[in-house]
C-alpha cells in the first residue's frame, strides 16, 4: 500500500505569508532559458514536489530558492527572507541537500553528524539531545561508528537527511534525494520524511518519479524551464479530460507501434507489462477500444485486458506536454511561452 501524505491545511491555493514564493522567477544561461517566469508559492508545514524530467530545471530552481544561484529576472522569498537580496540570511533557516550530499566517507556517522553540527554552530546543549534523536529517527544508532563510504546506499541518503537536519531548518530543500536508491529504502526516506513534516519542517524536493510525486501535498510540473501544471496531485490529474485506456497483451513493444498511428489515441505509452492509451476525448472510450481490438486482433496480438483506468501522473504529464508543444507550434517558437494550469 502507499504511503499517503500527511493532511494539508491549505487546499489547492496558498494561504498568504506562504513558506515560499517566487514570482517570474527566470534564469538563462547564454541563450539557453533554464527557467522561465515560474510563479509559484509553498505553504508551511506542507511536502511540495518540483517535477519533471532531467534538464526540466528544477536543480536550478532549487539553487535561486536557496540563494546558490541569482535569478536573472523575478523575486523569491523563503521563510520571509528576499533571496536575492539576503541570501547569506537564509543560512541558519534552511537546508539544502543537493544530489551530491557532502557526506565524508573516511568519517563514521557520528563524526559526520559532528562536523555538520559544528557548520552549523549548533550549541552543544542542542546537538547532545539533538544527534540521538535524528540517529533514531533514521534507524542509525546501530550504525554510529560505522564509517559514511561503509554505508548501503539507501543509508546514506538517510545520515545525509539527518545532517541537513542537525540545526532544525525551517525549510528543508532535497534534490532528487532518492535518484538510484532501490525501492524499500526510498519507500523509509518517505515515511522519515513525514516524521520530519510533523515536527513542522515545510519540505520542498524535486523529483523525476511520478510515483512519489503522489505522495506530496502539492506538486508542479516542470518542463523545459516552463510550468505545466501545480496543485494537489489528485487535483493535477483531473486536467486530463481524456480516457485512459489500459491494455494488457502479448508483444506489448510491437502492439505500441501497431497502434501508435491510430488518430484516436492522443499517445501510446509502455508502463511496465502494460499499455496506457490517452483516448481523445472526441473519440471516446468505444471508439478507442474498437481500434485496439482490430489492429490488434489483425495482427494476432492475443489481448488478455482493456479497460478503462484512472489517469496516473505519467499519462497527466505526457498530455499537458504534447498540448504544450502543439501550442508552441501554433504560436511559433519564439512566442509560444509556456501555459501554466494552476489550481488556486
Amino acid at each position: 500500500m502507499r504511503d499517503s501524505p500527511p493532511a494539508s491545511h491549505p487546499g489547492p491555493g496558498a494561504l498568504p505569508g506562504a513558506m515560499i514564493d517566487c514570482q517570474g522567477l527566470t534564469k538563462r544561461f547564454g541563450p539557453h532559458t533554464a527557467i522561465d517566469r515560474l510563479s509559484l508559492q509553498v505553504n508551511r508545514g506542507e511536502i511540495f514536489g518540483l517535477v519533471g524530467p532531467d534538464g526540466a530545471g528544477k536543480t536550478t530552481t532549487i539553487r535561486m530558492l536557496c540563494g546558490v544561484m541569482t535569478p536573472d529576472e523575478g523575486e523569491a522569498t523563503v521563510a520571509g527572507i528576499d533571496v536575492r537580496r539576503e541570501p547569506d540570511a537564509l543560512k541558519h533557516r534552511i537546508s539544502y541537500m543537493s544530489q551530491r550530499f557532502g557526506l565524508y566517507g573516511d568519517l563514521t556517522v557520528m563524526e559526520n553528524l559532528r562536523f555538520y553540527a559544528d557548520l552549523y554552530e549548533v550549541p552543544r546543549r542542542e546537538r547532545e539531545a539533538r544527534v540521538p534523536r535524528l540517529l533514531a529517527f533514521a534507524n542509525l544508532e546501530p550504525f554510529r561508528h560505522r564509517l559514511a563510504d561503509q554505508l548501503s546506499g539507501g543509508m546514506k541518503q538517510k545520515l545525509g537527511l539527518a545532517c541537513a537536519l542537525i540545526h532544525t531548518p525551517t525549510v528543508l530543500f532535497l534534490d532528487e534525494p532518492t535518484n538510484g536508491v532501490d525501492p524499500v529504502s526510498r519507500r523509509d526516506f518517505w515515511q522519515l520524511l513525514y516524521l520530519f513534516l510533523h515536527e513542522g519542517v515545510t519540505i520542498f524536493l524535486s523529483t523525476a518519479y511520478l510515483d512519489e510525486a503522489e505522495r506530496c501535498n502539492r506538486i508542479a510540473l516542470l518542463h523545459e524551464g516552463g510550468l505545466l501544471a501545480y496543485d494537489a496531485p489528485a487535483r493535477v490529474k483531473a486536467l486530463l479530460r481524456d480516457t485512459v485506456l489500459e491494455l494488457r497483451c502479448d508483444q506489448s513493444r510491437v502492439a505500441r507501434e501497431l497502434l501508435k498511428p491510430a488518430p484516436v489515441f492522443n499517445d501510446v505509452v509502455i508502463t511496465g507489462d502494460r499499455l496506457h492509451l490517452v483516448v481523445s476525448a472526441e473519440a471516446g472510450v468505444e471508439r478507442g477500444q474498437a481500434e485496439v481490438r482490430e489492429r490488434l486482433e489483425r495482427a494476432g496480438i492475443v489481448i488478455h485486458r482493456l479497460e478503462a483506468v484512472a489517469p496516473s501522473l505519467e499519462d497527466l504529464f505526457i498530455e499537458l506536454v504534447r498540448r504544450d508543444r502543439s501550442h508552441a507550434l501554433k504560436m511559433g517558437e519564439g512566442d509560444a511561452g509556456h501555459g501554466a494550469v494552476a489550481g488556486g
